[in-house]
């Protein structure tokens, strides 16, 4: 114990200068969103603007018409694949976790395979599978391959090991039935775990760059990850209009994350007990 106490300032100090290292890139593109081509193009590590601007920001929406629906179409894939993700891990999970059925642990085993497979590894074989569905430039390309994923099913069976059981036990003595004791009892109890998930899935569809870039030809379905690389042309990179628009990037993923903090820890903390 007194050994631990010992080290604490040095993982204090650790941490501090990790942190910083962490945000000072941050930092300095905020700053540089608002700086011209010119002054950044210049070098230097100044995080004051020498000329401040706002044409940067005035700039992507005027000049560029698709930002807006580039925004759109992050949001709306991003939203929806967190939505489905949600419902069915949350029910995978259960299921793994407190029904007994033939080949459940078979399944539970192939789930645990799928989290150590790469996805570099089905990029291939899911770009073939959705251009014979004839899904290119759709956003059911994007959202139907990413509507459940293996890890959160793994990480919601988890969570619901950890469920009392006698919860469940008292609302079956009620008269409910499997799905309302889902619906009404389980799930009302999962939010921490729940929130967490949500954290995770919306900032990884929301910055997924690698997919989009693949099965989105047609400029108007780009998502904003893609749209990004938009401004960096051949001979020239529009730093200035780049930085602009990540910023705005920035700013639904970390609403999303203040919102749901608070259920943040509790749920890693709940999903990793057993």
């Amino acid at each position: 114990m007194r050994s631990s106490n010992r080290f604490r300032p040095f993982f204090y100090i650790l941490l501090a200068l990790y942190a910083v290292i962490t945000f000072v890139p941050f930092v300095w593109a905020l700053s540089a969103s608002f700086k011209t081509l010119p002054e950044i193009v210049a070098g230097g590590i100044n995080f004051i603007p020498k000329h401040f601007t706002l044409d940067n920001y005035r700039t992507i929406f005027r000049q560029e018409p698709l930002f807006v629906r580039w925004f759109f179409n992050s949001a709306f894939i991003a939203v929806t694949v967190t939505a489905f993700n949600l419902l069915f891990n949350s029910m995978a999970g259960y299921a793994l976790a407190r029904i007994r059925f033939p080949g459940s642990t078979l399944m539970f085993y192939s789930i645990l395979a799928m989290i150590m497979i790469p996805g570099q590894l089905t990029i291939i074989p899911s770009y073939l599978i959705i251009k014979e569905l004839n899904w290119l430039n759709s956003y059911q390309a994007i959202i139907v391959p990413m509507a459940a994923q293996a890890t959160y099913i793994f990480m919601m069976r988890q969570f619901f090991i950890s469920f009392p059981k006698e919860l469940e036990e008292a609302a079956e003595l009620d008269g409910l039935g499997r799905f309302g004791l889902f619906t009404k009892v389980v799930l009302p109890l999962a939010k921490p775990a729940l929130a967490a998930q949500t954290i995770f899935i919306f900032m990884g569809a929301w910055n997924e760059f690698l997919k989009p870039l693949m099965l989105m030809s047609d400029k108007a379905m780009f998502t904003l990850s893609v749209g990004l690389n938009t401004f960096k042309g051949q001979y020239i990179s529009f730093w200035n209009y780049i930085m602009a628009a990540s910023i705005i990037m920035t700013i639904p993923a970390l609403l999303i994350y203040i919102f749901f903090n608070r259920f943040f820890v509790k749920g890693i903390t709940f999903t990793g007990t057993k």
